[in-house]
């Protein structure tokens, strides 16, 4: 409330679409992310690694997960083909045990309702990305569902979530990006977005969320449905 009674105003105005990031922000894959990276260490005599420590270096898929069950780099000469074994066993496994967080599909039936667009803008192959959506009962709802190799460029470039504005019908300026990573708030700006942060995510390493810059941090669906006003 503000003096005189007055209700404050949403936080976001003005908003037309919502365009989200996917792992970490409407889904938790963590589970069989760290499943198929726990299959690798098994056939090879490792002992699995608990989900929790596997869950900060999901948004960096590949590179993260082989980075910490096996402690190799992109430069690494083996590392090409374990990659390659992480994704046939991650697609193998893809919807075993992957959900939305808590309040997501209530979030979006709120949004749909109040005549928003919502879509997807995730760093994810479309190989793994439709799939994964369309099993969720994501992609049939979504203004679209773009993957990262959708456009010639991934995130924190733009591309991406201009082509999701594109096929949405709404300009840039009238959309918001929602992500779990720094690279989601860079991208929307660069974009000429609004950003938000969750903090429920996977966040990664480096800077604390508070401190990448976007418009607005949240730590739960609801509380963005009540910066549109929608709550």
């Amino acid at each position: 409330m503000r003096g005189g009674g007055l209700v404050e105003p949403p936080a976001l105005e003005g908003v037309r679409a919502v365009l989200f990031d996917l792992d970490g922000t409407l889904v938790d894959s963590a589970p069989d992310l760290a499943g198929a990276t726990n299959e690798m260490r098994i056939a090879r005599g490792l002992p699995a690694l608990p989900v929790d420590y596997l869950r900060p270096m999901v948004g960096a898929g590949a590179r993260g997960m082989m980075g910490l069950a096996f402690q190799v780099t992109p430069q690494d000469a083996s590392f090409p083909a374990l990659k390659a074994e992480f994704f046939d066993r991650y697609e193998q496994r893809l919807l075993a045990e992957t959900l939305p967080f808590d309040g997501v599909p209530e979030m979006l039936d709120v949004l749909a309702a109040a005549g928003l667009a919502w879509g997807i803008v995730t760093n994810k192959s479309e190989r793994f990305a439709l799939p994964l959506t369309a099993g969720l009962g994501l992609a049939a709802r979504a203004a679209a569902v773009i993957g990262g190799d959708t456009t010639p460029h991934t995130k924190p470039h733009p591309a991406p979530l201009l082509e999701a504005a594109h096929r949405a019908g709404v300009a840039p300026e009238h959309c918001i990006y929602v992500g779990d990573d720094e690279r989601d708030i860079q991208a929307g700006r660069a974009a000429g977005m609004r950003t938000v942060a969750v903090s429920w995510g996977y966040l990664g390493q480096g800077l604390s969320v508070s401190e990448w810059g976007a418009d607005l941090l949240i730590d739960n669906p609801a509380e963005l449905l009540a910066a549109l006003g929608l709550a």
